[in-house]
């Protein structure tokens, strides 16, 4: 039997969506990014807690410690707590704007629909998906390193290859991320489950391995590279806004999971226990690997997939370069991957589905990494390091995402007080407009104050501490451009929605 009106029914806590044909023949609905269902809904804490695990150990993480310490000038254990205090205070973020998925199932794209409108959503949506295919494309160059090093071990022969090795391990290993999401949400949940106690025990290993090799209090004790006698309290923080910038795209799009959690306890709990002590301990690894990198190999090596390259015994290196595949593998799958999907979704979901949404990430960033292919297969050469990337590319998109992140908190806690009027998140001309213009108002301003603190070199302290600024800014202007424009009142056109309690 076909039912025409959709309903939102209240199973102790989370709300389902009963979806009728108002809401299935909408151009703005289809199943992948529907609202998931009551039974659906069975991510647990420690399977959040496994995904944070995932997601966090990889080798930009591996790398933070080098990145702050090089081009933020601070010290070893500066940098070392600017990451776990980054990793405390994201959690503020994540875990606020997890409500909204983990209460009524509904992704990041369709929590942004009642912040930005219906189609609106699209502007923030579509500046999401293009830093989610760009961290794709990286991982996916660590990954494909991995391949390459793992079949010259096997096949020696295959060392010839060089670069262009590498370029084939990239497809290859993309190819595998892509298949992983496609199989939907409980594959991403079993990578990982399986995923995080394997590189957990993988990492304690490698520091057992590493430590003999090195003098901690001789590494603590290194100057940092700032100018003699400067300030730290500036290095400090535009290093932590960097580090917070690392997971400024998760705390948007964290929806896109919790929207599986049972409860909203586990969503908390899971996030705490899995992300700032994992963060903390896979880049304090990274700084001990390549303090000891020298008496290992002879040399100072940053990466630990070269790193570990390097090391004279095939089986080891073989099993190395399985574990570095899993590992990334299980990162870009949850964090670069499944938002980008969700998001090009959003802007056709009659004509984009999961599969085609996947492919879509995929190609476009095979496109952002271009310049580096055809750097590794020997077209071209260039003098830009990994480590130039990550600082400017962290300070750069985090202060383009700030703003979205604060806006969505502020839309669901303050302005529609955790009420969602969901069939009409899915359908045009209801209670939410096309594009909600205080949405942009709050995006706009410290996205144009960003820019002319580039272009003039004023204010210049806006952009280095992007993510807080942006972030603080965007919501206090929504607050306010809500008020004044007087948007439709979504809480009262919730309430006159048929809604049932079920025990």
């Amino acid at each position: 039997m076909t039912v025409e009106a959709s309903r939102m029914v209240d199973r102790q806590g989370l709300i389902e969506l009963e979806e009728g044909d108002d809401v299935r023949d909408s151009p703005r609905y289809n199943a992948d990014i529907a609202p998931t269902k009551a039974q659906e809904r069975t991510w647990s804490k420690w399977n959040v807690a496994a995904l944070w695990v995932g997601m966090s150990i990889c080798v930009p993480t591996y790398t933070l410690g080098g990145v702050l310490t090089a081009y933020f000038g601070l010290s070893v254990g500066e940098a070392l707590f600017a990451i776990l205090l980054a990793n405390v205070v994201v959690l503020i973020p994540l875990t606020l704007n997890a409500f909204p998925g983990t209460k009524f199932g509904i992704p990041f794209p369709v929590v942004l629909r009642s912040s930005f409108g219906i189609l609106g959503s699209n502007v923030p949506c579509l500046v999401r998906a293009l830093v989610g295919c760009g961290w794709f494309g990286v991982q996916t160059m660590f990954g494909g390193l991995a391949i390459h090093l793992l079949l010259a071990t096997l096949f020696p022969p295959w060392q010839a290859l060089g670069g262009l090795g590498e370029v084939v391990g990239f497809f290859v290993f993309g190819a595998m991320n892509l298949y992983v999401v496609i199989r939907g949400a409980e594959s991403i949940k079993w990578l990982e489950t399986l995923a995080a106690p394997l590189l957990l025990a993988v990492a304690i290993g490698l520091m057992f391995w590493a430590w003999p090799h090195m003098s901690m209090t001789e590494l603590l004790a290194q100057p940092p590279s700032r100018p003699e006698g400067a300030p730290v309290y500036g290095y400090f923080f535009a290093g932590l806004t960097a580090m917070v910038g690392f997971w400024a795209t998760l705390s948007l799009n964290i929806p896109d999971f919790s929207r599986f959690a049972k409860s909203q306890k586990d969503q908390i709990v899971g996030q705490v226990l899995g992300l700032p002590m994992t963060m903390f301990f896979f880049a304090a690894l990274g700084v001990v690997m390549t303090a000891a990198s020298e008496s290992l190999v002879g040399k100072t090596v940053a990466d630990p997939v070269s790193l570990i390259g390097m090391i004279d015994n095939p089986f080891w290196v073989a099993l190395a370069m399985l574990l570095i595949i899993i590992a990334t593998i299980s990162t870009n799958t949850a964090a670069n991957i499944v938002s980008p999907t969700n998001d090009f979704q959003n802007v056709a979901p009659k004509l984009v589905d999961q599969t085609r949404g996947v492919l879509i990430t995929g190609a476009v960033g095979v496109l952002l990494m271009g310049y580096d292919l055809l750097q590794k297969a020997g077209v071209i050469s260039s003098g830009v390091s990994l480590e130039q990337m990550y600082s400017n590319w962290l300070l750069g998109y985090s202060s383009l995402l700030g703003p979205i992140a604060g806006i969505m908190a502020v839309d669901y806690f303050l302005i529609k007080r955790q009420q969602l009027d969901v069939p009409s998140l899915y359908q045009d001309g209801r209670a939410y407009p096309a594009v909600n213009w205080p949405g942009f108002v709050a995006f706009g301003i410290p996205v144009a104050l960003t820019v002319v603190s580039l272009l003039t070199g004023t204010m210049y302290w806006f952009y280095d501490y992007g993510w807080f600024t942006g972030s603080a800014l965007g919501a206090v202007i929504y607050y306010v451009a809500s008020q004044l424009m007087a948007p439709v009142s979504v809480s009262a056109t919730a309430a006159a929605i048929e809604t049932d309690r079920i025990p």
